[in-house]
């Protein structure tokens, strides 16, 4: 078996048995990313330091890292001209985490500018592509971190998530993706988006891989007050489960009815029929607040994405424009302008409207309001069932810059995601099957499902997706056709 058909645990564990040596890893990698890297074009940058220190060698394997998680002398640049040449003096606290458990990254994946924009069209090095369909996307902003583990590039990555920047590359990619609840996982250096959102999580080959690199990364952090103050530690005998009795899962009916294409549906619907298989109870219930989240959302994020965005202003660090600066206000708007692209432009003003005093009751306040009854909803449900089970994304992934132009448009493909961000809930997506893409009847597209638990029950979410992944025999399938 080549290291590409086994997942992060088995090459941990032929590494441990001397089947495989730590090198020989990293060479084989290495060399599939020399190879396919050109088709996918999923990686910002190498540290080349690292590749010259002989202490490498001592990595049990290597992680990527999405490209805004800081790592001290390494170049980090959130894929913006902002911080194209930023190397920041300090490390994140999960890349710490990381190389205390011997795991190293030497790669930055690309992503949309700042984690901003719902396509991957939005970075300033490049397209990523989607390996499973030429010219398509492949998600949203961790897209590069998804697309590296599809084509079996990397063996695991890390990512970040604000509302959908890992279920939907995740899903459209066909791997695991695991986020778990707000807090479990430190945010300290790296870069934000919008604060009371932002969590770090993993895209992986497997659902034990997801649990292992959780295992590493989850626990307080003294240096950033959002996180859980104990670690969450996993319970191996949850592997031990091969049905679902006793466990009630609960189908929103509101995700099933507007946006959703057809052949989703049907796939998702299939699903539905094989978790029942496996002796779950289906339940059909209603999240009132659903149709107000997005309203809700697009008020709250864009508010905190420019209190962040406000630090980069060129001056104490980040791009430095060469136009005239007659004034101080003239090399802010030349800074800024040359430095951020259309989505960060679009959120910041979209802040500066809902914050100012004439509106800041009327809109942000409300919208938070609206956030306290979602989670409400969300705590009514799960008084009645174990998890929920929803589709990811209305629609296989498309064309690039086909709705680059309908901002409107890419929104609503964040409907399914967004309500259990607002929530701060943990979630887990594992491979479903293909459906038939929308514009080509003979082209067959990953399709994905999505299970979400309540607050602080990770383990609920690993023991109901391993079951199911180990039951759909799907994992031999993986590999998309040109990447073998």
């Amino acid at each position: 078996m080549e290291l590409k058909d086994m997942s992060l645990e088995e090459i941990i564990s032929e590494i441990k048995e001397s089947k495989v040596t730590k090198k020989e890893v990293f060479d084989y990698f290495m060399d599939r990313i020399k190879k396919y890297d050109k088709q996918l074009w999923a990686f910002n940058s190498i540290n080349k330091d690292w590749l010259n220190d002989n202490d490498w060698i001592l990595c049990w394997i290597p992680i990527w890292l999405k490209d805004l998680y800081c790592e001290k002398w390494i170049r980090t640049t959130g894929a913006s001209v902002m911080l194209e040449g930023f190397v920041p003096p300090y490390e994140s606290t999960l890349t710490s985490k990381l190389k205390d458990a011997w795991m190293s990254s030497i790669w930055k994946t690309n992503m949309d500018q700042f984690a901003m924009w719902s396509s991957w069209e939005n970075s300033a090095f490049g397209n990523v592509f989607n390996p499973w369909g030429e010219w398509r996307t492949p998600g949203w902003s961790s897209s590069g971190s998804a697309a590296a583990v599809a084509a079996w590039l990397v063996p695991a990555t890390l990512w970040t998530d604000t509302w959908w920047s890992i279920r939907q590359p995740a899903s459209l990619c066909w791997i695991v993706w695991f986020r778990p609840s707000y807090g479990r996982n430190s945010r300290y250096w790296v870069f934000p988006m919008a604060s009371s959102f932002d969590c770090p999580g993993t895209f992986t080959r497997t659902v034990k891989d997801a649990a292992l690199l959780y295992g590493l990364m989850n626990g307080e952090d003294s240096k950033e007050n959002t996180t859980i103050p104990w670690k969450d530690e996993i319970n191996e005998n949850i592997w031990e489960t091969k049905d679902l009795k006793w466990i009630k899962l609960w189908v929103p009916k509101e995700y099933f009815e507007e946006w959703l294409d057809e052949w989703v549906k049907k796939t998702i619907e299939e699903a539905i029929e094989h978790l029942k298989s496996l002796w779950a109870e289906i339940k059909e219930v209603s999240l009132p607040m659903t149709k107000y989240a997005m309203a809700a959302y697009y008020i709250i994020v864009p508010a905190e994405v420019s209190t962040n965005l406000a630090r980069l202003d060129g001056i104490r660090y980040g791009h430095n424009s060469e136009e005239h600066k007659g004034s101080l206000e003239e090399l802010y708007l030349n800074n800024r302008w040359e430095g951020l692209w259309d989505e960060p432009k679009r959120r910041s003003i979209i802040w500066s409207y809902v914050l100012s005093s004439w509106f800041y009751d009327a809109y942000f306040i409300k919208a938070s309001k609206v956030r306290t009854l979602i989670i409400e909803d969300f705590k009514k449900a799960f008084s009645e069932v174990d998890a929920l089970i929803t589709p990811v994304s209305p629609e296989v992934a498309w064309k690039l810059w086909e709705k680059v132009d309908d901002p409107l448009k890419l929104y609503l493909a964040d409907a399914y995601t967004v309500p259990s961000a607002l929530a701060w809930l943990p979630w887990i997506s594992v491979p479903c099957w293909f459906a038939e893409s929308e514009d080509d009847e003979k082209e067959k597209m990953p399709v994905w499902l999505q299970i979400i638990a309540p607050y602080l029950h990770e383990q609920r979410l690993f023991e109901i997706a391993n079951v199911y992944e180990q039951s759909a025999g799907w994992r031999e399938k993986m590999i998309p056709k040109g990447f073998e």
